[in-house]
């Protein structure tokens, strides 16, 4: 037994750190601003308003922007849209076209000009300022009403307060959702409902039915139970015909006025042609001015709902819902990295690592009890994208969230276990849609070298296996109907007769050439243990990217580059830039990179590709190139908004370039390099992350920036960079404790590293090994410094694929 004079001192700051409220650090705004003032285009496309950790129900407002041209409304907040609604579910920091906004109400303070079957008629403008903190959001419309929001796992609770001598009503749209606001075949559609209102006038119960979006979805059904603190003097139904101008629609109305609908009482359903329905309830002799609703969905039944509803939310009073909330933030997530509060200096640096904190634990939605489709231990929806999250946020859960990444997984297995392939996108209980590889694969190797524990890897491999050796099927999707984009990797007919994906036959060819071969990788990290035989084939394959690398290509006084290469064996250079891919969209030659960017994703062979760039000197050369302003050849939108260098830090492509610098024991440049970055790119400001959040994986990004150490996906490996606190404990691997501290930080210059210790011992690497400090936890001490160190002599950072491809291969 450990002495008390040892535990004492854990005791006591373990007390402090659960009595901290780390929640009045969190800035949700940060991400709901691009660059262009009052516009969400180029931001984060964030999610705002009242939600726990992972949870079903994303409580928040809806919006619409008039100027469709530069128009994002993914996460349904903007900052100066039009309201629509208020809504149960959303998704937090995605591209593409939007997801959810269902299950909404609306309070309106007249239905003068009204008609409930075209919000154009009643949406409205805010005025003053919104307020947001963690657990709760809320806005004043035009009209003087006010909007306070909180949210639970499965409910919310809306508290409307209308002006004096204003009328009161609330509208119940079943067929509201976030809309394409460009158009599009991966445009959301209602695809039916019904509701019902109960007998004690204050209840409303029933479903609707929705599909498209991002992920192409399938119709997915979800149940709400509604409740009114108070009974209105009046509660009718309506129904009216689809009117909605897309056509997958049996109706297209976009000529002629919106016709208006009929009302009921009891109930109300779509019918078979999935007419639009909901209710409107009113209160016109309540001397209250404020209504209060509660309201519990679930993918179950409407009884679940009632039950999530009453468990959840058992009081009207909005303040304990977001208490409830904060709470749990507190606990569940922010306690898991704690830092010296007390320095009024620090305020900035701790809103930035609690806000990305919580940014990045809105997604996925943990659905575990919620799975129609099958009986399920572990289910989770709303995976966008395991393209975006491989890279550093899943090695993030491994450590502080072990318990949830493990059931994250489980859940992945599950889905290719009963629909035939793991998701790479899934949303909508829906598989779809894949940007790269197959990068479920990805986290899966990454949390096996690691030991995580709790999954079944023998599943794991078998379901690893389809998507190495099965072709999915073309859905013939609107994005790209070239091959199949759903799950699975599209590209195989080329990837193993060919060894490379071709320009001629397929699309993104290079840097899905890149992806295959990491995912290649991932197998072979598995089958080390599970399927020796496998070995070679996967390590052979991780190295096929290989091929698509023309070694005399020269451009800006560089020689070798990824290249496009025809299916007949010979590269088609013709007007070729590297350093441009067109849009950088689904049927370019590269996906939201340059293949001037592609050129380094390599994590599994650094070594290959130093020598393929002409070795250390020249890969130094290049990297610090594409750090310098001007360099960038490529506008890439909404994603690379303000930059230009060709590094990209507003894409995940580029995530772990920045920190090439150490495969050439040069590790103070990428100190100086990934510190510019965060301090050019990531701001307490609502313009505050440069490019879609994409499920927190930008803000994950910026957290081990600020740890100080970067983890190398589907390795065991750390790259050690320099913490922005003196003094981190981290909870890992369930209950023990790294502590990271950095001496001399106090300067504002003094952040390169002049030694380090781990575990009390001299370190002469810049790299660590998972075993190290992350299982029993231990201790990384940093010397700093304002000089220019070069204090490492050990070996470089692993290269576990290292392969260079022969003629045999």
């Amino acid at each position: 037994m450990a002495p008390l004079s040892s535990i004492f001192p854990f005791l006591l700051a373990y007390t402090a750190a659960a009595q901290t409220d780390y929640s009045q650090y969190v800035n949700p705004f940060i991400g709901s601003e691009g660059p262009f003032e009052g516009l969400a285009f180029g931001g984060g496309d964030i999610f705002v308003g009242g939600a726990v950790p992972f949870g079903v129900a994303k409580v928040g407002i809806d919006t619409y922007e008039k100027n469709v041209s530069f128009s994002t409304i993914n996460g349904g907040y903007t900052p100066k849209g039009l309201v629509t609604a208020v809504s149960m579910m959303h998704e937090s920091g995605t591209g593409g076209s939007a997801k959810y906004g269902i299950i909404g109400q609306m309070p309106l303070a007249t239905l003068d000009g009204v008609n409930v079957l075209d919000n154009r008629t009643y949406w409205q403008k805010r005025v003053g300022d919104d307020v947001a903190e963690v657990g709760y959001f809320s806005t004043k419309l035009e009209s003087g009403v006010g909007i306070e929001l909180s949210g639970a796992r499965h409910s919310g609770i809306m508290q409307y307060s209308f002006p004096a001598f204003s009328e009161k009503h609330v509208l119940v749209d079943l067929s509201h959702y976030l809309p394409a606001e460009g158009g599009g075949g991966d445009s959301q559609f209602f695809a039916g409902g019904e509701i019902k209102l109960m007998a004690d006038g204050k209840t409303y119960t029933g479903q609707g039915s929705y599909g498209g979006g991002f992920s192409e979805s399938a119709p997915m059904t979800t149940y709400f139970c509604g409740e009114f603190e108070e009974a209105p003097d009046q509660a009718r139904t309506f129904r009216g015909r689809n009117t909605d101008p897309m056509g997958l629609y049996r109706y297209h109305n976009a000529q002629g006025p919106v016709p208006h609908p009929t009302y009921g009482n009891v109930s109300e359903s779509s019918g078979p042609l999935n007419d639009r329905v909901g209710a409107l309830f009113t209160w016109s002799n309540s001397g209250n001015a404020t209504i209060r609703s509660r309201v519990g969905i679930s993918m179950i039944s409407a009884e679940k709902a009632c039950q999530y509803r009453n468990d959840e939310i058992s009081s009207w009073n909005l303040n304990d819902t977001v208490n409830a909330a904060v709470k749990e933030w507190n606990s569940d997530v922010f306690s898991k990295i704690r830092v010296p509060t007390d320095d009024s200096q620090n305020r900035t640096n701790l809103v930035l690592l609690y806000s990305s904190l919580y940014f990045m634990h809105l997604m996925p939605s943990d659905r575990t009890g919620e799975n129609p489709l099958w009986e399920s231990t572990d289910s989770w929806d709303d995976f966008y994208t395991y393209w975006d999250t491989f890279r550093c946020t899943v090695s993030l859960y491994h450590l502080i969230q072990p318990r949830y990444y493990a059931s994250m997984l489980r859940a992945t297995i599950d889905i290719w276990k009963y629909e035939g392939f793991m998701p790479d996108g899934r949303s909508g209980q829906y598989n779809g849609i894949v940007q790269g590889g197959s990068n479920a694969d990805n986290a899966l190797a990454d949390a096996y070298v690691k030991g995580l524990e709790g999954v079944n890897w023998t599943e794991a491999y078998q379901a690893m296996l389809t998507d190495a050796e099965v072709t999915p099927y073309n859905t013939y999707s609107f994005v790209d109907p070239t091959n199949g984009i759903k799950e699975g990797r599209g590209a195989l007919y080329d990837w193993i007769p060919l060894g490379y994906i071709s320009s001629d036959r397929s699309t993104r060819p290079l840097s899905r050439s890149v992806e295959y071969a990491l995912n290649d990788f991932s197998l072979y990290q598995l089958a080390k243990d599970l399927a020796p035989n496998d070995t070679s084939k996967y390590l052979r394959r991780s190295a096929q990217w290989q091929n698509t690398w023309d070694h005399n290509l020269k451009h800006k006084g560089f020689k070798g580059f990824l290249t496009p290469k025809l299916a007949n064996g010979k590269f088609n250079t013709t007007d070729y830039n590297p350093a441009l891919c067109g849009g950088c969209e689904w049927m370019d030659i590269s996906y939201e990179a340059t293949p001037f960017e592609y050129s380094f994703t390599i994590p599994h062979d650094m070594q290959t590709l130093i020598q393929f760039m002409g070795g250390e000197d020249e890969f130094e050369r290049r990297l610090d190139y594409i750090f310098q302003p001007g360099t960038s050849e490529q506008d890439l939108g909404a994603n690379g908004a303000a930059i230009t260098t060709i590094m990209n830090i507003g894409n995940e492509p580029d995530f772990a370039t920045p920190y090439e610098y150490h495969y050439v024991n040069k590790q103070y440049k990428s100190v100086n390099q990934t510190r510019a970055l965060a301090n050019e790119f990531f701001k307490n400001a609502n313009y505050g992350v440069p490019g879609n959040s994409d499920a927190g994986a930008l803000n994950s990004w910026l957290i081990w920036q600020m740890l100080g150490l970067y983890p190398v996906v589907t390795q065991p490996v750390y790259l050690i960079n320099s913490p922005w606190f003196s003094d981190i404990n981290m909870t890992v691997n369930g209950n023990s404790t790294l502590r990271i501290m950095a001496n001399n930080l106090d300067n504002a210059n003094s952040y390169y590293v002049q030694s380090v210790k781990v575990n009390g011992q001299d370190w002469d690497r810049n790299w660590l090994e998972h075993s190290d400090v992350m299982v029993n936890g231990g201790t990384i001490e940093f010397e700093l410094g304002d000089e220019t160190k070069r204090w490492e002599d050990g070996d470089v950072p692993p290269s576990p694929g290292h392969h260079v491809l022969s003629r045999s291969d």
